[in-house]
């Protein structure tokens, strides 16, 4: 098998998936991202065509994982990839739910798994309207986008007006479509799990003084066991977004369990060190499978 890391950069989560592809005796390329030209009417030039930095052709591959940081660039290129013949992972399917709150609601929902109530709004009149009926606190949140940027908790209309009107002015498609949360009165931490293949392999609680929770924020990861309702849980949102590899950030709230997110391009080192699992070896043996079929 001919397999490539397609990335943007090298960090330390793909300095472990390397270590763990050489542990295993597997040959493979790095691949930078912003090397890639795609001739979309041609499917020859994408199988044939396209020179990696490692001087192989990424069409060659049977394979490609994907570790982009960008959310929309590695959706295009796993699009591309999978229509010329490379299986990518995860699937443009996975990819193109996880990538889009929105859809990940919709396939939570439909899939009978506990969510936060949610509300979509296209105008400020009805965005206000939206927070109102969910209620203060409510968070508001962009449809893309990922490590807790850009998101809201409203605790009064003043805060929810203002909010609103420089998400109005600002214009762009991510601001112009008003993704409206119920605010979950969390125990100080949230959960995230790491599902790959179907299987809950590694948890974590991430603890911090902010609301937001996300490691890029400043949360720090104790071990959560996945051999519970949890790790269930878990399981079942990865199955609702199209399975592969993806973490699912998960809340404790008054009610019960809620599931609040899917990731599926995830970074994984923070988990790998709060619950001693060799995260990217299951990523690794996750993706020789794929590669396999």
């Amino acid at each position: 098998m001919k397999l490539a890391v397609l990335l943007s950069r090298v960090r330390q989560d793909e300095k472990l998936i390397f270590e763990a592809l050489t542990q295993r005796g597997v040959e493979f390329a790095k691949v930078d991202d912003r090397e890639l030209v795609f001739d979309l009417t041609d499917p020859a030039a994408t199988t044939q065509g396209l020179t990696a930095s490692t001087s192989k052709m990424v069409g060659r591959f049977d394979s490609v994982l994907l570790r982009s940081v960008s959310q929309t660039r590695a959706q295009t290129t796993a699009s591309i990839l999978a229509a010329a013949g490379t299986k990518p992972v995860n699937s443009p399917a996975t990819l193109a739910t996880c990538n889009d709150k929105v859809l990940t609601t919709i396939a939570l929902v439909q899939a009978g798994l506990p969510s936060p109530r949610t509300l979509v709004a296209f105008d400020p009149e009805s965005a206000l309207k939206a927070v109102e009926d969910i209620g203060y606190p409510a968070v508001l949140k962009p449809p893309t986008g990922s490590w807790g940027r850009l998101l809201s908790r409203v605790n009064d209309r003043d805060a929810a007006e203002a909010v609103i009107e420089h998400k109005d002015t600002l214009g762009s498609y991510v601001h112009s479509i008003y993704y409206v949360q119920e605010h979950v009165a969390k125990p100080g931490r949230d959960i995230r799990i790491i599902v790959i293949g179907g299987r809950a392999v590694a948890g974590m609680y991430r603890y911090s003084e902010h609301w937001v929770t996300n490691a890029a924020r400043g949360g720090h990861g104790v071990n959560c066991p996945v051999d519970g309702d949890v790790g269930r849980l878990a399981e079942k949102a990865a199955a609702a977004v199209g399975g592969g590899a993806v973490a699912v950030d998960i809340l404790e709230s008054p009610t019960g369990l809620l599931v609040n997110e899917v990731n599926a391009t995830m970074e994984f080192k923070e988990c790998t060190a709060a619950s001693g699992v060799d995260i990217a070896g299951a990523l690794v043996d996750y993706w020789l499978e794929v590669a396999r079929q």
